[in-house]
């Protein structure tokens, strides 16, 4: 799965990625507006290591990922299907790579801000504007505030 493999990070601890446990089932269901169709049911698992957009350290996250899918006759009908049904609707082809469709669904689950319930390591210390002690360099943006307050004096 290579797409995923570029999406996450290699697991810190030297371990191997994650193994994806997967079952895939099909069977003819009723879709309604198009009767009954084939349709496989799909589930699959891991588990993949990100970066916590909070502190930047890397994180294990589980993956899941459980979806229906409807095969209908051409493009049209799958595409007019799918907008009014609440599982994904794809027109019928000859062969189908169950192993590209499990890592769409994989992706799908990603987290779109990875991060951490509670940070590992403590995160950097907010500016605070009282700060007095604090070095003006370690505050680049202090004289753009005190622009904002008002006219600097004569």
């Amino acid at each position: 799965m290579p797409r995923l493999l570029a999406a996450t990070l290699a697991p810190q601890d030297g371990t191997p990625r994650s193994e994806v446990a997967w079952q895939v089932s099909g069977e003819w269901r009723v879709l309604p507006g198009a009767g009954s169709q084939p349709s496989l049911s799909l589930r699959a698992d891991t588990e993949v290591t990100l970066e916590c957009q909070r502190c930047l350290q890397p994180m294990r996250v589980p993956l899941h990922a459980e979806r229906r899918v409807f095969f209908v006759e051409g493009e049209e009908a799958a595409e007019a299907l799918d907008a009014e049904s609440e599982d994904d609707v794809l027109a019928l082809t000859p062969a189908l790579d169950l192993a590209v469709l499990i890592e769409d669904e994989l992706l799908l689950a990603l987290p779109l801000v990875p991060r951490h319930e509670e940070c590992p390591e403590p995160l950097p210390r907010p500016f605070v504007e009282d700060d007095a002690a604090a070095d003006p360099a370690d505050h680049p943006f202090a004289a753009l505030a005190a622009l904002k307050r008002g006219p600097l004096p004569n």
